[in-house]
């Protein structure tokens, strides 16, 4: 399997350093990520100045561009396969409801949707990377899923992950996007929802 691994946090962040990580063995990885932070970036592409293409000490291409521009440069012309399937994140903070129409990790699994490849975003719910290695494994668990089992071509999964230890998930949940409203505050609570991932299916 052929997955390519892409973030809107940059090329360097926390979270796809540990998604590259949870994912090896699974498949041949590659990752191209945008050079900076581009949080918020939405599905946007760089059309008003040159981009390039480098490579990091660790493997990692970085694009001088949005998420977007990463996943879009991959496909049509930097890689010389078609990705199988292709994994966003892990996200520094959660992706749900309308925020989804300017994440930037989300973007970069919709350009593999738009593209016709199944995708899957991964999300962190609240920020501080705190129980990274909870979003890495059930990241990893997903994608084992998918291996025997695969999505059709056009599904993209949002997959938002709370911060709390493995063994606390107790199961998934699958549904539809939500709304909040601006000033709705994101209510935290000291203990662990009983829902401990959702999967949005878009």
């Amino acid at each position: 399997m052929k997955i390519l691994v892409s973030n809107d946090d940059g090329y360097n962040a926390e979270g796809v350093e540990a998604l590259h990580a949870a994912l090896e063995g699974l498949g041949e990885l590659t990752v191209i990520a945008p050079e900076t932070n581009c949080s918020a970036s939405s599905n946007s592409l760089t059309l008003n100045r040159p981009l390039f293409v480098r490579q990091a000490p660790n493997g990692f291409y970085y694009v001088n561009g949005t998420p977007s521009d990463c996943v879009h440069i991959a496909l049509t012309g930097l890689l010389d396969f078609r990705p199988d399937l292709i994994v966003s994140g892990i996200n520094n903070g959660a992706n749900m409801g309308d925020d989804t129409l300017y994440s930037g990790t989300v973007a970069a699994a919709m350009e593999g949707h738009l593209f016709g490849i199944p995708a899957i975003a991964f999300s962190l719910v609240e920020k501080g990377w705190q129980h990274l290695e909870t979003a890495a494994q059930v990241a990893r668990d997903i994608v084992e899923r998918y291996a025997s089992q695969p999505l059709a071509a056009g599904t993209l999964l949002n997959v938002n992950i709370p911060n709390i230890p493995y063994d606390c998930i107790t199961g998934t949940r699958v549904t539809r996007l939500g709304k909040r409203h601006p000033s709705e505050p994101v209510i935290k609570s000291a203990t662990p929802p009983a829902i401990p991932f959702i999967g949005l299916v878009l």
